[in-house]
């Protein structure tokens, strides 16, 4: 893979990354979000690709204890259909070995069951966020990089009604 952008013809060549991505939601109805650590001022709710054979709810379990460190949540919802996004063309060679051209996610409606205490960015050697907090679902789509914000707009659209 070339170093350099691609056309929108050569990435519409590639294939998206299938995965998985968690609407996390409080007490409150507020939603998390997390500050990407390899890029500042980028925040994101918690995702990840599917492994080999594994089922998209499993899956989703298994990326929030990952990525935050704790699987201290109840699946209530589901978005209708998978949802995608594009990679910006200038760092498709960047991401996932330059092999996607985005990602092909379902997304959960997850109630978190625990207190913000479990909630540990650190519990492992790789972390991907460095910073975390709680926001309106109505503002959510504010704190995402513009890249994502199409795909936020439908999640939210799918996924709203299950926050309370």
């Amino acid at each position: 893979m070339s170093k350099k952008s691609l056309t929108k013809k050569q990435q519409a060549k590639l294939p998206f990354r299938r995965g998985v991505g968690i609407m996390l939601f409080n007490k409150k109805g507020q939603i998390f979000v997390a500050q990407r650590l390899d890029t500042s001022g980028a925040w994101q709710m918690p995702q990840g690709g599917l492994d080999k054979g594994e089922k998209p709810k499993k899956a989703a379990l298994r990326e929030m204890k990952e990525e935050i460190g704790t699987d201290k949540g109840k699946i209530v919802g589901k978005t209708r259909k998978w949802l995608s996004y594009d990679l910006p063309p200038h760092v498709v060679h960047l991401v996932w070995k330059g092999r996607y051209r985005g990602q092909k996610q379902r997304w959960y409606a997850v109630k978190f069951t625990g207190k913000d205490k479990d909630i540990n960015l650190n519990h492992t050697n790789h972390p991907e966020f460095d910073r975390w907090k709680w926001v309106s679902v109505d503002d959510l789509v504010k704190y995402i990089v513009p890249f994502k914000r199409k795909l936020y707009k439908k999640i939210v659209a799918d996924l709203k009604k299950y926050v309370k």
